[in-house]
């Protein structure tokens, strides 16, 4: 499935077959990375299916230019022309009608796919750019990076998850203040709060999310995929459904090589060489 990765505009898209690491960039600096809906695509496939690919160990998710993502790109959208010049405006309803099949498939794709995502904020993170820092299971971030909900702002209502993440991540009170007050929170607050896990200098912001991106693409695959899906289950899972998926994953894990591999470098006390199967 390796050779199924393919950039899009917007979207440069690339699998590095020695570790497993697949590394989605937005590279729409002129546009300070707003989305549209090629790009969003674009995500949502790549996720897809790297969730199927066994070639695929770690996913890392960054951007080129001074902004990680400023939300969609609701102007393009909204300045469409038919093809007979006049003015293309959707119709009533278009946004309850792409959203499923947009923005609110992307996110849940980041929460569940059975492969650690890492990303990498600097600049603005806000609307979609928020959702999708929140969304990763590593977020580091630049300490220029400022995170923002911008809706109450512009007159309309929160989207892409946001308002399921953001009181989970930092407390429905902090998550008040950013969705009905429009405060902005920058990236040493950010880690205060538990937003994001890290904030570090600008300059080694690249090379950090890296390193934690490399880390997870070299841990036990199966084992952190389904720690991952049992994180992000227990939400909505009573103690007892909990616990009989915690013995599930675990029946599942305990076949895996890496689950060898781990038993055999704890007994010869040296570093474990985890394969992702």
């Amino acid at each position: 499935m390796t050779d199924t990765y393919r950039s899009v505009p917007g979207l440069n898209v690339d699998l590095d077959h020695g570790s497993g690491l697949l590394r989605l960039t937005f590279d729409r600096a002129e546009k300070r990375n707003a989305l549209d809906d090629t790009m969003v695509s674009g995500l949502i496939d790549a996720l897809d299916a790297a969730g199927r690919d066994e070639a695929v160990r770690a996913v890392l998710l960054s951007a080129r230019g001074p902004h990680f993502c400023t939300g969609a790109d609701i102007v393009q959208r909204n300045s469409a022309h038919g093809t007979d010049g006049t003015d293309a405006k959707p119709r009533v309803g278009s946004i309850q009608r792409r959203l499923p099949s947009q923005a609110h498939r992307l996110i849940p794709l980041m929460l569940t796919v059975q492969v650690p995502v890492v990303c990498a904020v600097r600049g603005w993170a806000a609307g979609i750019g928020l959702s999708m820092a929140l969304a990763a299971d590593v977020t580091i971030a630049s300490e220029t990076a400022r995170f923002w909900a911008p809706f109450s702002a512009r007159g309309f209502t929160p989207d892409s998850g946001i308002t399921w993440l953001l009181p989970r991540r930092i407390g429905e009170v902090r998550a008040r203040r950013m969705l009905l007050l429009d405060e902005k929170v920058d990236a040493v607050r950010a880690e205060e709060w538990g937003l994001v896990h890290s904030a570090v200098p600008d300059a080694g912001l690249d090379a950090e999310a890296a390193d934690v991106a490399e880390q997870l693409a070299t841990g036990p695959t199966v084992a952190l995929g389904l720690t991952k899906w049992l994180m992000h289950s227990a939400g909505s899972s009573t103690l007892e459904q909990q616990l009989r998926d915690e013995a599930f994953a675990l029946e599942l894990s305990s076949r895996s090589r890496d689950f060898r591999e781990g038993m055999a470098s704890f007994a010869a006390k040296r570093p474990a060489d985890f394969r992702g199967r």
